[in-house]
């Protein structure tokens, strides 16, 4: 019984998040086929080398070895550019399918990775976080006609699915499917027990079975099983989610990570690397599911902890700071700039001052990507954001 108990518990911490009583979904006027799939760029990305203001005496002053010279850069509008590294986007771009939200942040921002990423992914501001994930509760209120997964983390970390009342699970690769069903295919017929701690975990690992059975079932049937993307293990993830989606496996939230973003020392090569691998994914899974016709139906974001530090340090590197831009994409996405990129003549201290918090996007992702506009993140609506979403 032990044993039994100890591999139990094993399977339910590594891959999922299941409600302790059977879901109970709240019936919504909303609808949705529509699917979320978020990007983690971990570390904290750059936003003044990711979008360079490369026309602007005020940025070389500020980032005198690291920072991008016009012919680095592709240029958008505004005297912005693109970095280079990122060229693969800029289908997307031209077609008007890429957005780019910028001077993201929130008050009273703090700088530690593990406290920031708990924020961003908890909808929290400088002061605490919240205590389930930003999107849980809204997308669990959504009637689903039927669901495998309210979502699904495809790089193993559960932070942004923090819940205690959804079917939120952990697949960092397709191999689990079989291994994990033939795991607890041994405590299937197990639930009568005296033991009712023992019992609700049996009842929680079923549930998890029966939504993974589902997953497999659908992925056999696919045809093709390999959507290849080029993109090192960033690409892994996004083949995973297009077999996903392609298969009709029916999770409106899916997330990916790239980790590596803390760029400290000798910046440079390593962030356009970064930013290489996270254009060539994006791109690579927008191609896949524009020719299978799920690419309207497709929302991808990106987030991170904070941005970096206008000014570069003495080891050829940025240390954490705090706003940035972030990117959205979409076959339904109204493509160019928005909101306000940071004023580099208004830096407190040698950090750039956020434009726009970045719940503002969580409120138009919900409201008018997923129809719930009575989300709790409504009292942060901006209207530079109208419109953003066809």
């Amino acid at each position: 019984m032990m044993r039994s108990r100890r591999n139990i518990l094993g399977l339910i911490n590594a891959s999922l998040s299941i409600p302790l009583a059977p879901l109970a979904l709240t019936q919504s006027a909303a609808r949705s086929g529509r699917r979320l799939v978020l990007v983690e760029l971990s570390g904290a990305n750059d936003g003044l080398n990711t979008i360079a203001p490369a026309w602007d005496e005020r940025y070389h002053l500020l980032r005198p070895e690291i920072g991008l010279d016009p012919n680095d850069v592709i240029e958008l509008e505004r005297r912005l550019g693109l970095n280079k590294a990122m060229t693969p986007l800029m289908e997307a771009w031209q077609d008007g399918e890429l957005a780019i939200v910028q001077g993201l942040g929130y008050p009273s921002q703090n700088r530690s990775h593990f406290k920031s990423i708990a924020l961003w992914e908890t909808g929290g501001d400088g002061n605490r976080a919240g205590r389930d994930g930003w999107l849980t509760e809204d997308i669990e209120a959504i009637g689903y006609d039927s669901i495998d997964a309210h979502g699904i983390s495809l790089d193993g970390g559960m932070g942004v699915f923090a819940s205690s009342t959804g079917l939120w699970i952990s697949l960092t690769s397709l191999a689990r499917l079989q291994t994990l069903g033939a795991t607890n295919a041994n405590y299937r017929n197990s639930s009568q027990t005296d033991n009712p701690a023992l019992s609700m975990l049996v009842d929680r690992a079923n549930s998890f079975d029966t939504a993974m059975s589902h997953i497999a079932a659908k992925i056999e049937r696919l045809p093709n099983r390999s959507f290849r993307i080029n993109a090192r293990d960033l690409g892994r993830q996004a083949s995973l989610a297009a077999q996903l989606i392609v298969a009709g496996v029916n999770a409106p939230v899916l997330k990916l990570k790239i980790s590596g973003f803390d760029t400290h020392e000798d910046q440079r090569g390593d962030h356009e690397r970064l930013l290489a691998t996270v254009a060539s994914a994006l791109s690579g899974l927008r191609r896949v599911l524009k020719r299978t016709g799920h690419w309207d139906d497709t929302l991808v974001m990106t987030y991170s902890e904070f941005g970096r530090r206008a000014r570069e340090n003495e080891s050829g590197g940025t240390d954490h700071g705090s706003a940035a831009p972030h990117f959205i994409l979409g076959g339904r996405v109204k493509g160019g700039l928005w909101g306000s990129h940071p004023d580099l003549g208004a830096l407190d201290g040698d950090d750039l001052q956020f434009t726009m918090d970045y719940r503002s996007v969580y409120d138009r992702v919900l409201s008018d990507w997923f129809n719930l506009p009575n989300n709790r993140f409504h009292s942060f609506v901006s209207p530079e954001l109208t419109g953003i979403f066809a």
